[in-house]
């Protein structure tokens, strides 16, 4: 981001404004490897508009909503991670045997034989 060093404060929040519209499309493509990137150099930007002491708040509205926006999206696709995380433990869990129980009310364990792959259909 050298290119901005000596930009205006408007000129700033308008690379904001297109970073934060990239990290819109990696969110919402499920492009999560671009987000490491993304994140320093949104970092960088906003480190700039920190340091500049005359700006007015109404200038970042619409960057701020965006920011709003893309936080939500990432919200989101931490959950979907985490869904995905958990039904993956679940399946590795069937796998293994499936847990049950008695009528006694303690578990049991029933081992699972056969093929371990995994069928498609169409």
């Amino acid at each position: 981001m050298s290119a901005l060093t000596d930009q205006t404060p408007q000129a700033i929040i308008n690379a904001l404004d297109t970073l934060l519209e990239e990290e819109r499309g990696a969110l919402t493509n499920g492009e999560l490897h671009k987000l490491e990137d993304i994140l320093a150099r949104k970092e960088d930007l906003f480190d700039r508009l920190n340091n500049i002491t005359d700006l007015e708040s109404g200038a970042l509205e619409s960057v701020q909503n965006k920011v709003t926006r893309n936080q939500a999206l990432l919200g989101s696709a931490m959950q979907g991670i985490k869904a995905v995380a958990n039904r993956m433990s679940e399946l590795r869990k069937v796998r293994k045997g499936l847990e049950v129980y008695n009528q006694s009310g303690q578990r049991t364990r029933f081992a699972t034989t056969g093929s371990l792959k995994l069928e498609k259909r169409a």
